[in-house]
């Protein structure tokens, strides 16, 4: 996969709670830190500004992201962790993890539902769409890291369920809820009888 996100940043060596509010405050940075591969964790600051805008595209979180640390160099990575405020609209931590490209790495990726007002369960059986999962956890080199994943309803009908097993994958991409065993074959979506139809209806349906 192309990276299209780069992120600017700076090193920081004062760290703990205290060196994090005052950077948040007064400075307009959040800290972060860089970590895995071969070298040592790195502890960064980025703009809040910069990250909060990129966090309002959904494929960030399932993509490569070119780093730019200042004095430091280039860095691909991953965002891997993301500490929020619990009452305001605030970003308090984020972690990036270091790829490399002959190396997998374990993602979540989005499930795209596409067709839902095509599916056969909806528009003739009159059932409703039922998601169990909305991303799924893979595991593949980083150049095959999908920004999502479809699932194409238009065939489901009502009563029906799609699997994990039943998803279709990118080439080099596999779930790691499936590497568990067939056991973690986990519901996928669904469509829901109308409520009030008869088990006959539904059949019919």
């Amino acid at each position: 996969m192309a990276s299209n996100f780069t992120l600017s940043a700076k090193t920081r060596t004062d760290t703990g709670k205290g060196a994090s509010r005052r950077l948040r405050r007064l400075a307009g940075e959040l800290p972060a830190i860089v970590y895995g591969g071969e070298k040592a964790p790195l502890n960064i600051t980025v703009p809040h500004k910069d990250l909060t805008k990129a966090l309002e595209d959904e494929r960030f979180y399932s993509h490569i992201i070119k780093l730019n640390v200042e004095g430091s160099g280039e860095e691909s990575v991953v965002l891997r962790a993301l500490q929020r405020h619990p009452a305001k609209p605030l970003l308090l931590h984020a972690d990036f993890l270091r790829v490399d490209a002959t190396h997998t790495i374990t993602m979540r990726v989005p499930l795209h539902f596409t067709n839902a007002e095509k599916c056969v369960g909806v528009r003739l059986g009159g059932g409703t769409v039922s998601h169990a999962i909305s991303e799924l956890e893979v595991r593949c080199l980083p150049k095959d890291l999908p920004e999502f994943i479809e699932v194409d309803l238009t065939e489901l009908n009502v009563g029906q369920i799609i699997h994990i097993s039943e998803l279709s994958l990118p080439a080099g991409v596999e779930s790691v809820q499936l590497s568990h065993g067939h056991d973690h074959d986990l519901p996928v979506v669904s469509i829901l009888a109308p409520r009030g139809g008869s088990e006959e209806a539904t059949e019919s349906a």
